[in-house]
C-alpha cells in the first residue's frame, strides 16, 4: 500500500480510536466531493491523502512527507456562534491528538506540521449554513 493511503488509514484509526467532543467517525475518502446543500446535522469527518513529497535523506534514503487533510463539515445556524466555537474546539482536539504523536498503525509515520486553512469556510457558512474546517497533518516516513 501507499504510504499516502497507509498513513490516512492511520490517522482515521487513530481519530476513530480517541474520545472527542462531540464524538467522531471519521471515513478516508478518495474523492470527498459533497453537495453542501445536503449536508446534515450529522458531523462529518474526512480523511483524504493530500500530496506526497519526496526529498534525499542519505545517499540511500528519502524523506516522504505525507500531507493528509481532515475536513470537518456539519449544518448549523450561523447566527448561533456556541455551535461554530465548539466545532473549531473539535478542529484543534483532532490537531492536539495528531500532533507528536506516532500512529498506532503505521509508527514510523512521524509528524512532522500541521496547518489549518481554512479555519472556518465562509462562503460555506454564510451561503450554505455549513461549517466547513479543514486541517492538513504532514507526516514523514523514511525509507
Amino acid at each position: 500500500m501507499s504510504a499516502s493511503l497507509a498513513i490516512a488509514d492511520a490517522i482515521t484509526a487513530s481519530l476513530n480510536a480517541q474520545t472527542f467532543t462531540p464524538p467522531v467517525t471519521a471515513v478516508r475518502s478518495h474523492l470527498p466531493v459533497f453537495d453542501l446543500g445536503q449536508v446534515g446535522d450529522a458531523l462529518q469527518v474526512s480523511v483524504v491523502a493530500r500530496s506526497v513529497t519526496v526529498t534525499g535523506a542519505s545517499r540511500s534514503t528519502n524523506f516522504f512527507d505525507v500531507s493528509t487533510d481532515i475536513g470537518v463539515q456539519k449544518r448549523v445556524d450561523p447566527n448561533d456562534p456556541a455551535q461554530i466555537d465548539a466545532l473549531l474546539d473539535l478542529v484543534e482536539q483532532i490537531g492536539d491528538r495528531l500532533r507528536l504523536q506516532r500512529l498506532g498503525t503505521f509508527p514510523d509515520a512521524q509528524w512532522l506540521a500541521s496547518e489549518h486553512d481554512p479555519v472556518l469556510a465562509a462562503e460555506h457558512l454564510e451561503r450554505l449554513s455549513v461549517f466547513t474546517s479543514v486541517l492538513t497533518v504532514t507526516h514523514r516516513v523514511t525509507r
